[in-house]
């Protein structure tokens, strides 16, 4: 993004070059942004990625369709299956199979209980920059409950390889649902300690009310989407707009706020961890104990010529994939859309004019997450 160095100004001598990253804690990964500073304001700030590039699309096609799935879990390494949706649907799309509503409800549970689990990430990752310890503790004992879970199922933690074209590889555990209703009675009982912990701490109030605004139409020109579009009054959500899977057989909101500051952002992400919990709710009661869990699909997958575009509301925005098929065994071309990428570019527009030590606030309020950034 720009260059990849700040010149000083003509006329500026008060101006002071500082790189912040790419191995800082507080960037989330390899962030490196070039920041000029004038005392403890930031006058200009220039982001630079790729120090986690692993040529993901060109690998991508260089194998076959069913391969392609467990690379797509190694983007956002938080969110688990929600990278395999996008890509599975437009093969699903492109080649017809249908998918039994049993397999369609337990992916659909997945993807939600991977949305708790990555806000959960982020919640106490965020705290942990402004300097409390104990919910990065706390936030992690319960992740590990979800991912538990999962393993259980799927037989991986982070990088399940779950799901397939037509539904899932395996039938969820005979434990499954009475662990996820389980898990739900604990996490109803835990955000209510998480809002004293988060919300209602003064120190998050001071570090993030006012700080970061990113209105309306900047979010919209930028192309921002997920919590950081939500939260300066969009009320944009894939799943509502565009629905798949089990989205259109269960009740949920979309939450926004007016403000577009960083704790208008941590605002709806907890708002999101209130409809996942409601979401997997719904979905306990509503899908089948036994059953399909897995549609007819080609032993071989060999979409015919043409391209298709799906994208799913993952834990960050708008994670969209295109694929493109020229009749063989292996795709011509996968382009994926990533959230992430695209909510990184308002980083110049939050972090100029803002004190030094708000960068890290308002960094932690995006979620970002390079694994999926830099691909």
């Amino acid at each position: 993004m720009s260059t990849m160095s700040l010149e000083p100004v003509p006329g500026r001598s008060d101006e002071m070059i500082v790189n912040m990253g790419p191995q800082h804690p507080a960037t989330h990964g390899v962030l490196r942004v070039v920041l000029g500073l004038e005392g403890e304001r930031i006058t200009r700030a220039v982001p630079h990625i790729g120090y986690l590039h692993r040529n993901h699309e060109k690998i991508e096609e260089a194998r076959t369709y069913p391969m392609v799935i467990a690379y797509t879990d190694r983007m956002d390494y938080v969110s688990g299956t929600q990278n395999e949706l996008p890509f599975v649907l437009a093969v699903e799309d492109m080649l017809g199979i249908e998918v039994p509503d049993r397999a369609k409800k337990i992916r659909t549970m997945f993807f939600e209980l991977y949305r708790l689990a990555s806000h959960l990430v982020w919640m106490g990752t965020a705290m942990l920059d402004l300097g409390a310890i104990s919910p990065f503790l706390y936030t992690f004992w319960d992740r590990e409950i979800i991912l538990g879970i999962v393993e259980k199922t799927a037989g991986a933690r982070m990088l399940p390889n779950y799901y397939t074209f037509g539904g899932v590889r395996r039938d969820v555990h005979p434990d499954f649902f009475k662990d996820v209703a389980d898990f739900l009675d604990h996490m109803e009982r835990r955000m209510v300690d998480y809002e004293h912990l988060v919300l209602e701490s003064p120190v998050v109030h001071a570090r993030t009310i006012g700080v970061g605004v990113l209105s309306k139409e900047r979010a919209i020109a930028r192309g921002v989407s997920g919590p950081v579009l939500r939260a300066s009054g969009v009320a944009y959500d894939v799943r509502k707009a565009f629905p798949y899977d089990a989205y259109p057989d269960v009740e949920f909101e979309i939450p926004t706020s007016p403000d577009g500051d960083t704790y208008a952002r941590f605002w709806v992400r907890f708002q999101e961890m209130y409809q996942s919990i409601r979401i997997l709710r719904q979905l306990v009661e509503l899908t089948p104990k036994t059953g399909p869990y897995k549609g007819k699909a080609p032993a071989r997958i060999k979409p015919p010529a043409g391209e298709r575009y799906r994208a799913v509301e993952n834990s960050r925005g708008e994670l969209g994939v295109l694929v493109v098929s020229d009749g063989t065994d292996k795709p011509y071309r996968v382009k994926h859309r990533g959230a992430a990428f695209s909510n990184l570019q308002i980083v110049p527009d939050l972090f100029v004019g803002a004190k030094f030590s708000d960068a890290i606030a308002i960094l932690a309020s995006l979620d970002p997450v390079f694994g999926e950034i830099d691909r």
